[in-house]
This record gives structure tokens, sequence and C-alpha cells, in this order.
């Protein structure tokens, strides 16, 4: 059987090969200036931000409650979860990904809901910082985005 934090790794490697195809860069595990980690943060062409937080089950998504705080920290914001997942318990309001390890797809693309330019600024020169440190390999991450 498998665990639910490799569910979590297959889910999120399925996610941002979709985001790839969508010509979007993806940081995993991006801890924000609010204090939260979020699973995934992708960055695309125009400089819009998507943020996509896994569930590996629904006991996961249930005991959840941080979610929305991630919202203020995106243009847009989904969940993504496994191919088996009761997709009726994801609230109407958000975007829904399913995946697996090999492939992804959007299933509700979720509304958009601009940045301000400031939270936008820090949050592109955060995720520039933090994959510049990822790339030097050190596995010291920048200040946190406020």
């Amino acid at each position: 059987m498998i665990s639910r934090p490799e569910i979590t790794a297959e889910v999120t490697e399925g996610v941002c090969r979709l985001l790839y195809h969508h010509q979007m860069a993806c940081l995993t595990e991006l801890r924000l200036g609010n204090g939260r980690r979020l699973d995934v943060l992708a960055l695309g062409p125009k400089g819009d931000l998507w943020a996509v937080e896994v569930k590996s089950s629904v006991e996961d998504f249930r005991v959840d409650q941080k979610w929305q705080s991630y919202l203020d920290y995106c243009d847009r914001f989904y969940f993504a979860v496994p191919m088996h997942f009761p997709k009726d318990l994801i609230p109407e309001d958000v975007g829904l990904i399913v995946a697996d390890r090999f492939e992804a797809a959007i299933i509700r693309p979720s509304l958009e809901t601009k940045l301000s330019a400031a939270r936008r600024k820090k949050l592109l020169i955060s995720f520039g910082q933090t994959a510049a440190t990822r790339l030097r390999g050190d596995g010291k991450d920048p200040i946190f985005v406020s």
C-alpha cells in the first residue's frame, strides 16, 4: 500500500509536469510570509502566480484549516488530488487538478484574483531568491515574503 507522503509526492510531481506544459516554473514547499508552507507555487510567463495545495486523502483535506491563508499569495488557487479522490468535496470556488506522478489535468479552472503590485513584487523576488538558493544547494531559503 502506498503511503500518504508517497501519494503527496506523486501528485506534486504530476502537477509540476502539468504546469511546466503551461509554460510555468514551479517551486515546491515554499514558506510564505504568513508562516504557512505552500506545496507548489507556479510562476507563469506573464508573472502570474498559481498556488497549488496537494491533498493526498479525504482525511488530509478535512483536517486542513489553513488553505484559505494561501489566497492572498496567488492569482489563482488550486487543490490537487489523486485520481480516486472524491472531487465533490473540493469547494466550487477554487480550482481543481487531478494528478498522479505521470500526468495531471485541470478539472476545474480557478477564478482569477489579481495580487496587489506590492505583494506580487515581493513574491517574485522571493521566488527568484528561493530558486537561486536551491540551485546553489546550501539548503538555506531566503527571507520569507510578507
